[in-house]
């Protein structure tokens, strides 16, 4: 796919999940339409929703029916709150202390600390209050089944064995020597858990084998730990001006990384070894979806 093509269709792909984000955000109104006012405004902040489009194009590699999209559109949204509660509470200054996102006042520095802890909750038992949603489509028992055990991975990618695990063992790590086993068992469960929920998700809700599905989580974690070493390469090897951000923070900082733990010859061999399963096993499938590869490629080998 070339990479006009590949641009276009994602800029389309991100503006279809921004309506249908909408048609799932609480109306603000009422006592406590304060915080629902924070929640929408950090749904609203912006990005490539990217773990949604994860979840649809590869519901669409196994076989999903478009005419189920009722189906899947809970999923869709709940996938997308959950990751943006992430950053919310990210942002704290508990946490990262950051008061600018993408180039906007993040939600604490809007509505205060103590807000957006609030709107961080909020968003995330929203999640799961927007993908129940999927029952009332699920018009079989067969689809009830698959809507049911989407809703188990979500809840445990999301969870404490999932991304909660993985900020509590990165909150601890902080300012300590840490092993490349710790630091792959952070990138596994901050960053790639969610991945992983979205495609299993994706494929679960198409009615996939059970194969397939768990080679599908493999191909996510793949993707999600490409995706944070190459960051580290980045904040070596990177431009600040084409990063939109400063690089060397990691050695000025002392932090511990892929980098500084393996080097970057072998993290560069690792990513690119990486990137080729995931790839081979995305190939696998008897479906075909071109604009998924070409995301998955993107996405680790990015140069900003």
């Amino acid at each position: 796919m070339e990479n006009k093509e590949f641009d276009v269709l994602l800029q389309e792909k991100t503006r279809d999940l921004n309506v249908i984000l909408e048609k799932f955000l609480p109306a603000e109104e009422g006592t406590q339409k304060t915080v629902l006012e924070a929640m929408n405004y950090s749904v609203r902040a912006g990005g490539k929703r990217l773990r949604p489009i994860f979840l649809w194009e590869t519901y669409l590699l196994c076989g999903g029916n478009e005419e189920d999209r009722a189906l899947v559109e809970p999923f869709l949204a709940a996938i997308e709150m959950i990751h943006t509660y992430s950053l919310v509470h990210d942002d704290l200054p508990a946490m990262d202390n950051d008061e600018y996102r993408r180039g906007k006042k993040t939600t604490w520095a809007v509505y205060g600390e103590t807000m957006g802890i609030l709107a961080g909750d909020g968003l995330l038992n929203y999640a799961f209050e927007t993908a129940v949603k999927s029952f009332a489509y699920a018009g079989t028992t067969e689809k009830l089944k698959r809507a049911a055990a989407a809703l188990e991975i979500l809840a445990g990618k999301a969870g404490i064995y999932g991304m909660i695990g993985g900020q509590t063992a990165d909150i601890e790590a902080e300012g300590k020597k840490i092993t490349e086993e710790l630091l792959l068992f952070i990138h596994e469960h901050k960053t790639a858990a969610l991945i992983q929920s979205a495609m299993t998700i994706g494929a679960v809700l198409a009615g996939a084998e059970a194969e397939q599905v768990q080679a599908l989580e493999k191909c996510a974690y793949n993707i999600g730990i490409a995706f944070q070493i190459q960051d580290d390469i980045l904040d070596v090897t990177g431009d600040s001006s084409e990063l939109g951000k400063a690089v060397g923070s990691d050695a000025q900082n002392d932090k511990q990384t892929y980098v500084t733990l393996n080097g970057l010859e072998k993290a560069e061999a690792d990513v690119a070894a990486l990137s080729e399963e995931a790839v081979r096993i995305l190939d696998s499938f008897a479906g075909e979806n071109p604009f998924l590869r070409q995301l998955i490629l993107e996405l680790i080998h990015r140069r900003k």
